[in-house]
């Protein structure tokens, strides 16, 4: 069809239009650019892009506190649960999400006011009653319950509200994401947060969590209440819980540092042997990375020989059975490099465990063993065990900074990783390496950081450019050519 014609307007007619189209043109300027340009309150994103994990944590928000109430029975395994969480909204928020696998969510509050609920796999959206301003503080309450689940990961292993194999106990693991299977939350590492947990459990069973034990409460039906309180914050992949008929002892070591160590029943010969090595442990590894950085210590060390790994639960590591001591040496390590200073995405682990490795090798140099340049070339002469994982994999397979998902806890990450740090101390000596490693938990305490911030304050500390030593040993793929590295200036026991 063909238009019809419109009759010609007099241009008197279109002046007297102009006001009218300006003032409106400029009431929608001005309305576009309140909240510098926002187009009102939106979805917070369900997944913040980790490169590995991109739909983990949630964004629009940051959270400052969780308050977490479980009331749980070994017998059933049911927890019933409420769930406080305090946060910041980082922009206008029409509806925001967080992270919580399996369990049935009977009731949220947003401010105090009931809140619509939605859920797709391990996303929970909730859609408060008003919106949320940017900068707003808000409180979020969650009441939810059922059997908690046990998570495999890509790598085969597994994580979750784990069952042990001792009387009917529990023990909750974290990483990279078993933290959603028993609370809601934003289950990314960057997002850190403090804690106070309460476990309810029948009488005759403990129930130890993340920092320190404040006081227990006799509860009807023959029940007791454990409370929990970490000031210091953490990522919800090194917050735990774990329930079982332990062997427990406290008290405070020389240096005046409380420790708590708890352990099933089946492993209750490993609490002395615990007591004596945890102020040595924590000791030498202060004189190394700088002082202790939380208010207690101790560990959980459980019977389970199905999770087949230890884990760096804050302040308390995690143990699936009667731990060596290297294994100490490793998790206690992690409380400055994964749990004080904790990567900014998961494609940086190796930041966690290729420093917590290498606090291994100086341990052994420590014991009078090899020196950490003989452990580096048998890593890479392939004589080192550690230096190869399951159906052959081997330290060479990717550079220590890009493991992906199934691959997140392999040798490279580990081992190659250790050897990075053994290059970095053998270029720049014993004083600038320990520096480095002491500003690198000063600087960040508390906080998150990556490869980039790492390589920046090499950098900047020595004054060097370090980009060949780090690209052929951090980032290049496969073995790097054997090159003459002169010997570490000295040791670390002689740093003491």
């Amino acid at each position: 069809m063909k238009a019809r014609s419109r009759p010609r307007r007099a241009p008197a007619a279109r002046a007297a239009r102009r006001p009218v189209v300006s003032a409106l043109l400029a009431l929608l300027a001005a309305t576009a650019c309140v909240g510098g340009g926002s187009q009102g309150p939106r979805p917070g994103a369900p997944g913040v892009g980790d490169p590995l994990f991109p739909r983990l944590g949630n964004d629009g928000y940051h959270v400052r506190h969780y308050g977490l109430t479980l009331d749980y029975d070994p017998g059933t395994h049911r927890l019933a649960a409420t769930a406080v969480i305090s946060a910041r909204a980082t922009q206008d928020l029409s509806s925001f999400n967080l992270d919580l696998k399996g369990l049935t969510v009977r009731a949220a509050r947003v401010d105090g006011k009931p809140a619509r609920t939605r859920r797709a796999g391990a996303e929970l959206t909730v859609r408060p009653s008003a919106p949320l301003r940017k900068d707003a503080a808000f409180e979020t309450v969650v009441e939810y319950d059922g059997r908690p689940e046990e998570i495999t990961d890509a790598d085969g292993s597994i994580e979750g509200w784990v069952r042990s194999e001792s009387d009917d106990g529990v023990a909750a693991l974290g990483e990279p994401a078993g933290s959603t299977a028993w609370f809601p939350g934003n289950h990314h590492p960057s997002d850190k947060a403090a804690y106070d947990i309460t476990v309810t459990v029948p009488d005759g069973y403990t129930a130890v969590a993340t920092g320190e034990l404040t006081r227990t409460e006799r509860r009807p039906g023959g029940r007791t209440a454990f409370v929990w309180h970490s000031a210091e914050p953490l990522a919800s992949y090194l917050a735990t819980v774990a329930v079982g008929r332990f062997t427990v002892a406290t008290g405070r070591m020389p240096s005046g540092l409380p420790y708590y160590v708890a352990a099933a029943p089946e492993e209750a010969a490993a609490v002395p042997d615990m007591v004596k090595l945890l102020p040595e442990v924590v000791a030498w590894e202060s004189g190394l990375f700088g002082p202790y950085p939380f208010s207690s210590t101790g560990g959980i060390v459980d019977h389970n020989a199905r999770v087949g790994y230890a884990l760096e639960t804050q302040p308390k590591p995690y143990y699936q059975g009667t731990p060596g001591d290297t294994t100490v040496v490793h998790e206690l390590a992690h409380q400055w490099f994964g749990n004080a200073v904790t990567p900014s995405t998961w494609r940086d682990i190796w930041l966690n465990e290729g420093f917590a490795t290498y606090a291994e090798w100086l341990w052994e140099e420590k014991r009078g063993g090899r020196t950490t340049r003989e452990i580096f070339t048998d890593y890479y002469d392939g004589e080192d065990p550690n230096s190869k994982g399951p159906g052959g994999r081997t330290i060479w397979d990717f550079p220590p900074d890009a493991p992906t998902p199934r691959h997140l806890t392999e040798p490279p990450v580990y081992g190659r990783g250790a050897m990075v740090l053994q290059k970095l101390r053998e270029a720049v000596g014993d004083r600038e390496f320990f520096g480095i490693l002491r500003a690198w938990v000063r600087e960040h305490r508390y906080g998150n950081a990556d490869t980039k911030a790492f390589v920046r304050l090499c950098e900047s500390r020595t004054g060097r450019d370090l980009s060949g030593l780090f690209d052929t040993w951090l980032h290049q793929k496969g073995k790097p050519r054997p090159a003459a590295g002169k010997a570490a200036a000295g040791t670390a026991a002689g740093l003491q």
